[in-house]
């Protein structure tokens, strides 16, 4: 009996050996398996993919030759008065790119791509090829729009680009050196840049991105991962004239509202508060005695503006307009770009040691 007692016990601990044993080796291929998902989500969150995204923004990004004509000025030898001189007409082709904004064939693009141009070709991303007509340009943002005769075609849709973010990244899908549908990744670097291109009152309120730009991606797409058009790529800025880490769009909500305008009006109609504005400094700050550095300083109020009509004074200091926080004279020239006239913003102020909310009504 007691050798049956025995052999029973030494069967229930080898049974009982065997199930933990079982249940450590479980519990270790558990923790192996959510390892593997964990590592894959972390390889997923650290390495985006841009396929999609890519292959969206491809089939709206097109390829423009402008065609335009410069006299060339030849030298040739006259045996009896010497160096003589003579013009002749040469045909130039300039290369850019645009992107398909409608599926009825409404094209944007950088008005230096076809500046001077008396003929312009599109070629989309499967090698067909139109003639283009231009519907307007504006030369304060660098912006024309162009449309040729077709119907159905892959087009970007916008992204708000109040909402962007440093540090987002960003694909730049252009023609770069006559090299069609090439695409470059990067992030966007900086918001509101001024980089003083542009001249007679230009806006300049440029996202820099270190995603490569070079020359012939003018006019192309600067888009976010999900493929949705944040930007219209416009210029480099670079000692060599190549891509060097610094690359310029302008924002979305800025191209919209100008293409909308150029449609309707074949002109822009901008919005104005009736101000001067200046950066607030140090000197700035402690001259006027501010309270901080934030927000963008009147420094003149127009006579007869809305500025003026709504109550804004001389040295008030302009913190958010329409809960839109305000730093700089480019942020503020990058709200109040995406209005209308005859549209009202909220503007909230600093007046020495008040804090005030003023409704505008822009005028023309």
């Amino acid at each position: 009996m007691k050798k049956y007692k025995i052999v029973i016990f030494i069967s229930l601990g080898i049974a009982i050996s065997f199930a933990v044993q079982n249940f450590f080796n479980e519990q270790a291929i558990a923790n192996n398996i959510e390892e593997n998902i964990l590592d894959t989500i972390d390889s997923q969150q650290a390495y985006p993919d841009f396929v999609d995204a890519a292959n969206e923004a491809i089939k709206s990004v097109v390829h423009i030759k402008s065609k335009y004509t410069s006299n060339e000025v030849y030298r040739y030898f006259d045996p009896f008065y010497g160096q003589r001189y003579y013009q002749q007409p040469k045909e130039n082709i300039a290369s850019g790119s645009g992107v398909i904004t409608s599926k009825d064939g409404y094209i944007i693009t950088n008005k230096h791509v076809i500046n001077n141009a008396q003929e312009i070709e599109v070629i989309l991303h499967d090698k067909r090829a139109y003639t283009a007509t231009i519907i307007g340009e504006d030369p304060k943002s660098d912006l024309a729009l162009l449309k040729i005769d077709e119907d159905n075609l892959n087009f970007l849709k916008f992204y708000n680009s109040n909402n962007l973010k440093v540090g987002e990244w960003v694909l730049a899908v252009g023609n770069p050196y006559n090299l069609n549908s090439t695409v470059t990744a990067g992030i966007i670097s900086a918001k509101s840049r001024k980089i003083n291109i542009l001249n007679d009152g230009g806006i300049e309120a440029f996202i820099q991105t270190d995603a490569a730009i070079n020359s012939g991606n003018s006019g192309g797409a600067l888009v976010n991962t999900n493929g949705e058009l944040i930007g219209i790529n416009t210029a480099i800025q670079s000692k060599t004239g190549s891509f060097t880490g610094y690359g310029f769009a302008i924002p979305s909500n800025m191209v919209k509202k100008i293409i909308d305008d150029l449609k309707k009006y074949g002109e822009v109609k901008r919005a104005y508060i009736g101000i001067y504005i200046a950066d607030i400094n140090t000197q700035i700050k402690n001259q006027l005695q501010l309270e901080s550095l934030e927000g963008v300083l009147i420094s003149k109020v127009l006579e007869n503006s809305a500025a003026e009509k709504s109550g804004l004074k001389d040295f008030d200091v302009i913190r958010q307009i329409n809960d839109m926080k305000v730093n700089s004279t480019s942020e503020l020239h990058e709200i109040i770009i995406q209005f209308n006239p005859g549209d009202q913003i909220k503007c909230r102020i600093q007046r020495k040691n008040q804090t005030k909310e003023i409704i505008i009504k822009l005028q023309s």
